[in-house]
């Protein structure tokens, strides 16, 4: 079972807990988090308005949220993953019923000092929510199919609220990082063999379903998916967007064309450019080099989690910090894979550099999440 008893003999305590942060992953965050402050500012025409002045005060905000977080025992954190998990699940049902409208979505609640979008706050409570569980339950019934539909639940219901907003890319991020915390914890493989042949089966079903009465996906969707195929199908509408990003991709080439100098940023051809399509911004003025420094930076922060989790015997700890690492992985692969056109578009911001108000304040709550699991890990000793 798990270190849910209050060893406050192994717990640090006072200034102590600031030696015992992760340091190299508060560096690399803040170097990823300084990039994005440089391509918003770029981006902007070399203006800290309206994009760089405003998330760096976001990030401001959240590195103290960090810390905050980072201090208290992750026992607390432990026993208020569920309440964590259903608040979150109120609030996606109460978007669908008082959400705002933006960019053809209803994924946002106005709660007038803050425009929150309850599927962030989702990704980690779901990531907590399924390591408590895991944590709470004894390892030998983690592979028995009674034990195994609660997770399952837990990840489907958010999943389909989230589709219904609709947002696939959100919802592919909740399945593929809940069902990645499931496999960490041991559920046995071939519940993911299975798993893998339904969804190949779903794909199949979502394809057949087009242009009938129960059509699975909206038009829109269905038409990214043909653009992803065939981008040159329609250059001018759909296929706009993965179009100018593949050129202001290929026009960086090793070395960019200079900070502020790309062309495809600076005279507006590439479409959302301060969000969803920065990297190939990045890419643009700063080549391959600037783009594989900065998958770098992304590559060492999972490293430094993986590495805490695998010293971690606390397993609630461990699980949530690999669960964080993996969500954290989904969020910048599916984007740039995305941006490159190896996946189609599904509107997932890159972590971090984004501009973007609650993926930020949770994302650096995750790693506050991460940072007291390693601070208040049993190992210490202490």
């Amino acid at each position: 079972m798990s270190y849910l008893v209050h060893n406050h003999k192994s717990v640090p305590t006072g200034t102590r807990k600031v030696l015992y942060l992760n340091w190299p992953l508060i560096l690399l965050v803040t170097a990823v988090a300084s990039i994005g402050f440089v391509m918003l500012y770029s981006v902007a025409g070399g203006s800290v308005d309206p994009w760089a002045a405003s998330q760096a005060k976001k990030f401001a905000i959240g590195f103290v949220l960090m810390l905050i977080v980072a201090f208290i025992p992750i026992y607390f954190w432990r026993n208020v993953a569920g309440l964590a998990y259903t608040i979150s699940l109120f609030l996606l049902i109460g978007v669908q019923f008082f959400g705002t409208v933006g960019m053809g979505a209803q994924r946002w609640i106005d709660f007038g000092f803050i425009r929150l979008q309850p599927s962030e706050l989702m990704k980690i409570a779901l990531v907590m929510a399924l390591a408590s569980y895991y944590d709470w339950l004894e390892p030998e019934k983690t592979s028995r199919p009674i034990w195994v539909l609660l997770p399952l639940i837990l990840i489907g219901v958010p999943t389909f609220l989230v589709l219904k907003q609709p947002d696939l890319g959100t919802a592919l991020l909740l399945s593929i990082g809940g069902t990645a915390v499931m496999f960490l914890a041991g559920v046995s493989w071939i519940y993911f063999a299975v798993a893998t042949v339904s969804a190949g089966g779903m794909v199949a079903a979502v394809m057949f379903s087009r242009g009938t009465t129960w059509q699975i996906l909206k038009n829109y969707q269905y038409r990214r998916i043909d653009v992803f195929l065939d981008p040159s199908s329609d250059p001018l509408g759909a296929g706009y967007h993965i179009t100018q990003s593949k050129i202001a991709l290929g026009s960086g080439g090793w070395a960019g064309r200079g900070f502020m100098q790309g062309t495809q940023s600076r005279l507006n051809f590439l479409p959302e450019k301060q969000t969803d399509f920065i990297f190939t911004s990045l890419a643009e003025q700063l080549g391959f080099i600037g783009g594989i420094s900065l998958l770098v930076l992304y590559t060492l922060i999972i490293v430094f989690c993986v590495v805490s989790a695998l010293n971690n015997k606390d397993r609630f700890g461990a699980l949530l910090t690999l669960g964080i690492a993996t969500t954290f992985f989904l969020f910048f692969a599916v984007n740039m894979s995305m941006v490159m056109g190896i996946a189609p578009v599904v509107g997932v911001p890159l972590p971090l550099v984004s501009y973007g108000g609650t993926a930020m304040l949770v994302l650096m709550i995750a790693f506050g999440l991460v940072q007291s699991a390693h601070i208040h890990r049993p190992s210490l000793g202490h």
